[in-house]
């Protein structure tokens, strides 16, 4: 049976099962929850929707409902069960003649629980409909059943419906519980149903790319176990499976990965298909091999793959990517000059590019020539920064790369650019700041005689971005104007890049107009987005009670937070002075299902706290983040420095060097130690600025030493003028006791080394300043 398509009914047949090649999500839908109160939150569904509570129990239904029952007046009088099973058949009656809403609403009205084919079909047809409120009530009867523990009544049908259903909702973590929920309970999802899963986690981003990766790996092994193949034909990846797969490790650059999954295409009797190596460009791209695009397109036409448009928007994007306009803007005018020789076009554009390359090294080497006393050059040009291992691979996918034909090879037709070639262009010139070129790209489009060059509402989104990032908010808002002159609607994107402009130039007054604007006028619902835009733009104008605002208004809404609405609203209360507030905000985020808390949300907290001074507050967020699994990083090293400093606590400090300076040893780490740490400028600065300050010249110069290996100049200017006001002084008493001199022989030692260091008049005359066991 196709778990993918709703049960059959009696009296019509049910649109085909929706394509499994669309791997994106869909418009973006969480459910809904009540106005904040910074107490609690009550989630509209349970441990089904995150990932790790307990899973479901869920168990095939078959059969049909209970014998057909006679008039309702006669089970009147009856027994519960009896008039159960007639309201089953009702239920079912609806449910075959496509009449859903109706049963739902007849499923909301009974006080008894269907039975296990009438709720499976239900989940399925609600799952099926693909709009936010049938999602949800798709889900509030997976709740419903949790809490009776009732879920074995569900088939394996209605879940992956359901789990495909809220992976094009955006619903990632729910997606991916069903699917493992699943797999707990001894299910082997339908292919489509995982693929979806997989897709929506290889485009999600944290530690997404990973995941998907990893689930995909747990499906097919377990596929793999069956030794009658036969048995699991439905649930075996398919070629759409790989490329969303493909996707994650490209997204995450990872070749290796990307290369052993390519070559299991063959065990499983996938095809590679154009989609995969346009996949294979974007890995490329990631990693820095702009040369071998080209080989990439040779490969799709030598294995008889057809080439599409999709392709020609991943070759301009790319280089788009790259900063390469130049080569963009040649494969652009190749398309309108309707050549196939394209290949032959990226050759050349290498050939310049080596070319150039080899002119820079030339100068670099001349210039080192003339600077004879300098120490050895470590320079590496860019280009040659290639991943370890990534060579080989390539070779592998690209074999053609390693001997490459005389004479490229041409395209199987001609492409003409379309608008959306045409806005990746536009996108490019917006990033460059080219604001004129931008809008000549929009008259010229206008102009084209075909229909598909005209611009579109993304063409025109692109030229509204590039007159917000110069700055410029009324030649912004012609544009808006001129789309409905154009009969181009203007969609959500377009309004949150306006709002973002007023925002970055604190008109936060003209913000909330359009946003009104935006609902009102437009009949566009403002998204987390735009709202995410609006909290940010009041914390801007330190209006932290302006942000709580428009968060609560949000959840009034129905619009549901994401991880930067709490930790935008968290930055709010931090910068405003508020930690308590944030940390309430904090406690807020961990009870979401829906979030998953990182490492920023962390030093959120931890800011909030150290912009107060108030250190072991902060001590002890750190502690609860180690013990949730998180590493400080420089970050949060840096807001306790700064926190150790405002509390006046230089011993402080030097607890926080010690742990620093273990975690930036290069030694061979077990697994359970923290991450290395490559500290940066200004962590290392205000951590010997606290120690000098507190006369700390031993840790000072320990710290001093950490910047020059890690080539960062110290400020020994403004160290200086600290030793000359604070200790210019020191150790200068001739009625001090021998017992006192004595125990302050170290301190002066290190003073002294750390004067010569400045250049200042001292005593130590050993010829490095750094300080070495002491000589009798």
């Amino acid at each position: 049976m196709n778990i993918l398509r709703p049960p059959p009914t009696s009296s019509s047949s049910f649109p085909p099962c929706p394509n499994s090649n669309t791997l994106t999500a869909a418009a973006s839908f969480t459910p809904t929850h009540n106005p904040i109160s910074l107490c609690s939150i009550n989630p509209p569904f349970t441990a089904a929707g995150h990932p790790t509570r307990r899973h479901f129990f869920a168990r095939s239904a078959s059969g049909t409902a209970n014998s057909s029952a006679g008039d309702l007046s006669s089970f009147l009088g009856s027994s519960p069960e009896a008039y159960s099973t007639h309201n089953d058949q009702e239920l079912l009656s609806l449910l075959r003649n496509r009449r859903t809403d109706e049963a739902w609403a007849k499923y909301v009205q009974s006080t008894h629980l269907p039975g296990p084919t009438c709720l499976s079909r239900l989940v399925s047809q609600l799952s099926y409909q693909s709009k936010p409120e049938s999602l949800t009530r798709a889900q509030s009867i997976l709740t419903r059943l949790r809490n009776e523990r009732q879920l074995h009544r569900l088939d394996a049908n209605c879940l992956g419906l359901l789990a495909m259903a809220a992976a094009k909702s955006g619903q990632t973590l729910y997606a991916v519980s069903v699917i493992k929920s699943m797999l707990r309970s001894g299910y082997l999802p339908h292919v489509k149903a995982w693929t979806a899963a997989v897709a929506s986690l290889s485009a999600a981003g944290d530690d997404g790319p990973e995941e998907s990766i990893k689930l995909f790996t747990a499906i097919t092994r377990r596929v793999k176990r069956f030794g009658d193949q036969s048995l699991v034909a439905q649930s075996r990846p398919d070629t759409a499976a790989f490329n969303a797969v493909l996707n994650a490790c490209a997204n995450i650059g990872d070749t290796e990965k990307y290369s052993k999954l390519f070559g299991e295409m063959s065990e499983w009797d996938c095809e590679p298909d154009v989609l995969t190596y346009n996949v294979m460009i974007k890995l490329c791209a990631r990693v820095g091999r702009k040369e071998l695009i080209v080989f990439v397109v040779e490969r799709i036409i030598e294995k008889g793959v057809k080439v599409c448009m999709t392709t020609m928007h991943s070759l301009v994007a790319a280089y788009v990517g790259f900063g390469d306009l130049r080569t963009a803007e040649r494969i652009v005018q190749a398309m309108r000059e309707r050549r196939r020789d394209l290949c032959k076009v990226l050759r050349e554009c290498n050939g310049e590019d080596l070319k150039e390359k080899e002119e820079e090294e030339e100068a670099e080497a001349e210039d080192e020539d003339a600077f004879e006393d300098d120490e050895e050059s470590v320079y590496t040009p860019r280009d040659e920064v290639i991943e370890e291992g990534s060579e080989d691979v390539f070779k592998k996918l690209l074999p053609n790369s390693v001997n490459p034909s005389d004479e490229p090879p041409l395209l199987p037709k001609a492409f003409a650019p379309d608008s959306r070639i045409y806005t990746t262009l536009m996108k490019g010139y917006m990033k460059n700041g080219r604001v004129a070129d931008t809008a000549r790209m929009l008259e010229a489009m206008r102009r084209q005689d075909d229909k598909n060059s005209h611009p579109d509402e993304v063409t025109y989104t692109t030229v509204v971005s590039a007159f917000v990032k110069a700055g410029l908010m009324d030649r912004a808002r012609q544009v808006l104007a001129e789309m409905a002159r154009m009969g181009v609607p203007a969609n959500r994107i377009t309004y949150n890049v306006l709002l973002k402009g007023y925002c970055k130039q604190l008109q936060i007054d003209k913000a909330e107009d359009l946003l009104r604007e935006m609902a009102e006028d437009a009949g566009i619902e403002p998204d987390v987005v735009s709202y995410n835009i609006i909290i940010d733009g009041c914390i801007l104008i330190d209006d932290s009670a302006g942000a709580l605002s428009f968060f609560n208004e949000m959840r009034t809404r129905g619009i549901a937070p994401t991880k930067i609405s709490y930790t935008t609203l968290m930055k709010a209360f931090a910068m405003s002075g508020q930690p308590k507030l944030a940390n309430r905000v904090f406690d807020e985020m961990m009870r979401d299902p829906r979030v998953k808390v990182d490492l920023i949300a962390w030093n959120m907290l931890v800011e909030g706290y150290c912009r107060l001074g108030l250190i072991e507050d902060a001590k002890r967020v750190v502690s609860r983040m180690k013990e949730n699994g998180f590493h400080p990083n420089v970050a949060t090293y840096g807001s306790l420095a700064n926190g150790v400093s405002l509390a006046r606590k230089p011993g402080e400090a030097l607890l926080l060097w010690k742990e620093i300076k273990e975690r930036c040893v290069v030694e061979k780490r077990e697994e359970s130690s923290p991450p290395m740490l490559k500290p940066d400028e200004g962590l290392l600065d205000m951590l010997a600025d606290i120690c000098v300050r507190a006369a700390f010249f031993k840790k000072a110069l320990e710290i001093i030493a950490c910047m020059e290996e890690n080539g960062i100049p110290p400020n020994k200017t403004k160290f200086k003028k600290i030793y000359v006001e604070m200790h210019s002084r020191m150790f200068t008493s001739k009625h001090a006791s021998q017992a006192r001199v004595e125990r302050r022989v170290e301190r002066k030692r290190a003073a002294e080394a750390f004067k010569f260091w400045l250049g200042l008049p001292n005593s130590y005359y050993g010829s490095e300043w750094k300080l070495g066991p002491r000589e009798d």
